[in-house]
């Protein structure tokens, strides 16, 4: 059985608790055992059992946010021994991006990321198809290192981590059920909201500039009225065929989140359509208000894509009639 170690940031609890589910399938069928650092037990000295557990483990994931990135002890510790041990052969070491974050140039940087292409989970419009990816990755992963270190076969095997000391690496038995609700800081709401307006800015830029691309008789037109505001036209032989603002308002008052406005009405006291900040006590994700009926959206639970994707649709419904 592979042994897999999850080096991760506190602030991710959520979203490793969630790929901890995902792993489920690999675990029923005995092909890895999961560890990481909240099975410290009462009285046990941490570091030392993180350190035990990092030098047994065959993969090591790194889960990759700006969180992970500022953690002295991710960063400095466990990730810079994770790249020792994969140099050396001894493991095998996977990134697992799961917020947007300047990581290429990082030590990790050159090892293949999941999900594929390196693109965030808290990008993808529906997050379990990240986790799909994340698994499928870990399981070649796993397979790979059984083939290679026991010849195809899940006996248990022990480790050498100290010249007079063994340890044993047989699966610890426990509940797959881990996860507790927890409370998200106003800040982090902020943060994230922020990010989404952020990205779906660039969403539109690049959309528009593929628009142009594929057709010789769209042209378009993409500008920041500031750092809370932008507008987006697309003209059809010259003439304006669609055109919108959207802007950031201020979480807690009207409307409360990321609003859009058909047109480019003066003033933010009108709008089509919002998008706010939410959370179900595991993750953080983006709720569309509904006053534009398309579907039973209302209820969704949006990464910053499907978000994007949402405003952009309603944006391009005049170019598709």
């Amino acid at each position: 059985m592979t042994t897999v170690f999850f080096s991760y940031s506190h602030k991710d609890d959520a979203l490793r608790d969630e790929m901890e589910i995902h792993l489920s399938a690999l675990k029923r069928q005995g092909l890895i055992d999961t560890w990481h650092d909240r099975r410290i037990g009462a009285g046990e000295e941490i570091d030392h059992v993180i350190s035990e557990h990092l030098e047994k483990a065959d993969i090591i994931l790194l889960l990759v946010s700006p969180y992970f990135i500022a953690s002295d002890y991710c960063y400095d510790v466990e990730m810079k021994r994770a790249i020792e041990r994969q140099k050396a052969g001894e493991a095998r070491v996977l990134p697992v991006i799961l917020h947007p974050c300047d990581w290429h140039s990082l030590p990790f940087g050159k090892l293949m990321a999941t999900p594929t292409d390196g693109k965030p989970v808290s990008m993808f419009p529906n997050q379990h198809a990240a986790f799909l990816e994340i698994s499928q990755a870990i399981r070649k992963a796993a397979e790979e290192v059984n083939a290679k270190s026991y010849g195809g076969s899940s006996a248990k095997s022990t480790v050498q981590v100290a010249p007079d000391r063994k340890v044993d690496s047989e699966p610890q038995i426990r509940s797959s059920n881990l996860r507790v609700k927890k409370k998200y800081a106003d800040i982090e709401k902020d943060r994230f909201l922020n990010d989404a307006f952020e990205y779906i800015a660039k969403y539109f830029e690049g959309s528009l500039s593929e628009l142009r691309s594929r057709n010789n008789d769209v042209e378009s037109d993409f500008r920041r009225i500031d750092a809370n505001h932008f507008v987006a036209a697309v003209y059809m032989n010259g003439s304006e065929t669609s055109r919108c603002k959207i802007w950031l308002a201020d979480r807690r008052s009207f409307p409360g989140g990321i609003a859009y406005s058909v047109g480019n009405s003066p003033g933010d006291s009108s709008y089509n359509e919002s998008i706010s900040v939410d959370d179900d006590g595991y993750i953080l994700f983006l709720k569309p208000l509904g006053m534009a009926f398309r579907g039973r959206v209302e209820n969704e639970k949006m990464g910053f894509e499907g978000a994007a994707e949402y405003l952009w649709g309603m944006f391009i419904e005049p170019l598709q009639r």
